[in-house]
């Protein structure tokens, strides 16, 4: 896969990702147990007994899991995957052990910077969808991607190693 460059991209482009995560328990109660230490990410029957109706992923750990899938996406910008920030981050739905997940991300909006020629900002949204093919995250972000440069003929090529990853 090459790389992109600014001029690559246009609005209304879709990007997948050959990768699926499939979300265990331990998957979940490991990054809750470090990092969101809530009963319903911990606990299956505190899980039950809460809004999510069982062991819920913490949803730092949808986005997390989201941005796995966005590095081994088709979306492959020259710089690597800039964020200059986010618009919009949700949780429609949350995410249980057993949830197969994957992304679609479109781009939405491609301009060139007006303060760093070399460079532009394009606005993506990703959506990570469970098995079912129904949102659990939405987010919708600016990342900085670089122009090609002036007299540059060919993209870069992405290293083969990554094409070798495989999501745990």
């Amino acid at each position: 896969m090459d790389r992109l460059h600014l001029e690559d991209l246009a609005p209304g482009q879709r990007y997948g990702s050959p990768t699926r995560i499939t979300v265990t328990a331990a998957d979940v109660t490991g990054f809750a147990a470090q990092y969101d230490p809530q009963p319903f990410h911990l606990d299956e029957e505190a899980g039950r007994r809460s809004v999510f109706g069982g062991l819920a992923a913490s949803g730092w750990h949808t986005a997390a899991m989201t941005m796995r899938m966005l590095v081994e996406s088709d979306l492959w910008p020259a710089g690597g995957i800039v964020g200059a920030g986010m618009d919009e981050l949700r949780w429609p739905r949350p995410v249980h052990p057993g949830d197969e997940l994957h992304i679609e991300t479109e781009i939405l909006e491609v301009r060139p910077s007006r303060s760093r020629p070399e460079q532009g900002l394009v606005k993506a949204r990703t959506t990570t969808f469970n098995g079912r093919d129904e949102p659990v995250q939405v987010l919708v972000a600016n990342l900085i991607v670089p122009r090609r440069p002036e007299g540059a003929q060919q993209r870069e090529e992405r290293p083969s190693a990554n094409s070798s990853r495989q999501a745990p």
